[in-house]
């Protein structure tokens, strides 16, 4: 928020949508990320200069109370600080309790109490000031904590005019201009407020109550600048996070690494089981005449990665979420929730028009209605609450109701009965497992989002859409960008936690917590009698 005469023309973060902030995104980390990858498993498999000489096991390490706050402390700054970053639309609004709840209650009774306090003190004689000077210190400190450090002419002016020495010495001798300091203090406040402010700043002037109703105003009007504030601070830091972004999140959970041994545990998990699934898909290396003898090559690292990532969107990952995805959490669950939607709903429309066929193909002004109305049913079906079945009953029944007023109007006959109750079953019956539809799509989703994961800047040119799902091509297009978008971002800071990982499994050896020094250890770095060490790719907090 601009301070002293300056003007700003806007506090307002722009309403851009999520897909723009999400190729802004791509376009810094995609063209590292792809490079990464590959550079990141070369070295970490063939370098040497990551050796370590811990011992094969350690004992317990004993968490402190302030190591567990601390890393509480960095776990909080990593999430604010990855949000700013990823999100252009992040803005700090005004906490709100719940109506009727507890707390808003007593905030309620324990405000009025003051406000009372305060008018009784005043409109005794003499009046009492005490509880006055302390609202105008602390008006006098919110005002300064707005000024740059280079505001010196706006500094002395507001500690001259609120000269708290002064005004105690007035109040001791009943000589206190509570009007004047109030006017002050809203005549500083229109200099230093944002033009969204000017229509309360210009109620406060007009205010014709008494002064404690004043002053509620005047501090309810603060709390709206500093919301200002620190939403302009968030846009005037979000660049330079955005250049350090990187070495900034991985220093972070470095730290909460050398604090929490297990801080890796739910993310080998995940890793493990997209290993043991890439390798079942990989072909035999060599050939050889006994089958039993056939060697399977090893899954690559990039692989291993893109799997994981498609097993997490697909939400076939059903432990905890991994550790390095933590700060990302929301935005996950809410793809995970439209991919989840998009796949119904492509279900649906193939159910639909394979059914149907040539009287209703061509028309994408039905597809848009039909697919608008599947989507407005099925919304929030993910939900426990949520009853699929009656949801995939009332779309079968507009969509037959839908398609009967569409052939009509071009002279076809409406479906026959007995052709709209087998849609009907055919469109309830993907609540199925082993429908073979729903199993297509699912395959053909998730076949797209492999693909678009390994192509190089995918985001600015999407891969063709499968057969099967190109009624829903622009949905699928949006949710790839974007999840491309975290998952780029998301390599370049824990890809060398992923890489030691990867080299642990591929070892035949379960994976190593982080050593007491934060760093994660290869396994054959803990193997006393090995006379080489493997290198491990060790992440190094940047400073």
């Amino acid at each position: 928020m601009p301070r002293n005469d300056e003007r700003p023309t806007s506090t307002s973060t722009a309403g851009s949508e999520d897909q723009n902030s999400d190729t802004e995104l791509s376009d810094r980390c995609d063209s590292m990320t792809s490079a990464s990858d590959f550079e990141c498993s070369r070295q970490s498999f063939t370098s040497d200069s990551s050796k370590h000489s811990s011992p094969s096991s350690s004992p317990p390490k004993t968490i402190t109370l302030d190591e567990v706050m601390t890393s509480a402390r960095d776990l909080s700054n990593l999430k604010l600080a990855h949000e700013i970053i990823v999100n252009r639309n992040f803005r700090v609004e005004p906490s709100e309790l719940p109506e009727n709840s507890l707390q808003k209650r007593v905030k309620e009774i324990v405000h009025k109490a003051f406000w009372d306090c305060l008018e009784s003190d005043l409109n005794e004689d003499p009046p009492e000031y005490r509880h006055a000077v302390k609202l105008l210190e602390e008006i006098r400190g919110i005002l300064l904590s707005f000024l740059n450090p280079g505001s010196n002419r706006m500094r002395t002016q507001i500690m001259e005019v609120l000269d708290m020495d002064l005004i105690r010495q007035q109040a001791d001798n009943d000589a206190v201009d509570i009007q004047g300091m109030a006017t002050y203090v809203i005549n500083t406040m229109g200099k230093m407020c944002a033009p969204v402010r000017d229509e309360e700043i210009k109620k406060l002037r007009e205010n014709p109550g008494d002064i404690v109703s004043l002053f509620k105003e005047i501090f309810r009007v603060l709390d709206l600048m500093m919301m200002d504030f620190v939403n302009t601070t968030i846009q005037m830091i979000r660049p330079e996070l955005q250049k350090h972004s990187v070495e900034y999140e991985r220093e972070k959970f470095q730290n909460i690494l050398q604090t929490t041994p297990s801080a890796l545990d739910y993310t080998t998990g995940w890793i493990k089981a997209s290993l043991e699934e890439a390798a079942q898909a990989m072909p035999p290396a060599e050939k050889s005449g006994d089958p039993d003898k056939a060697v399977k090559s090893l899954p690559g690292p990039a692989l291993v990665m893109n799997t994981a990532f498609v097993r997490l969107l697909m939400g076939a990952h059903e432990d905890p979420l991994p550790e390095t995805l933590m700060t990302d959490q929301g935005r996950l669950v809410e793809m995970q929730q439209r991919a989840q939607l998009l796949q119904a709903v492509a279900s649906v429309l193939l159910i639909v028009y394979s059914s149907i066929g040539e009287a209703i193909s061509g028309l994408p002004a039905l597809a848009e209605r039909l697919k608008r109305m599947t989507s407005v049913l099925l919304e929030g079906m993910h939900s426990p609450s949520f009853n699929l079945m009656e949801a995939l009953e009332n779309a079968s029944v507009q969509i037959c109701c839908e398609l009967n007023k569409s052939l009509t109007e071009r002279n076809y006959p409406p479906l026959p009965p007995p052709l709209q109750h087998t849609l009907k079953g055919q469109i309830c019956s993907i609540t199925q497992e082993n429908n073979p539809i729903r199993a297509l799509v699912e395959g053909r989703f998730q076949q797209y989002v492999r693909v678009i994961l390994s192509v190089p800047n995918s985001h600015a040119h999407p891969p063709p859409t499968p057969n099967g799902l190109g009624l829903i091509q622009p949905e699928l297009a949006t949710l790839g960008v974007s999840y491309v978008g975290m998952v780029n971002f998301n390599k370049q800071v824990y890809m060398p936690y992923y890489m030691s990982i990867i080299k642990n499994l591929l070892f035949g050896m379960p994976a190593q917590g982080p050593s007491p020094d934060g760093t994660v250890q290869s396994p054959a770095a803990t193997q006393e009698s090995a006379a080489t060490q493997e290198p491990s790719a060790e992440p190094v907090a940047s400073k």
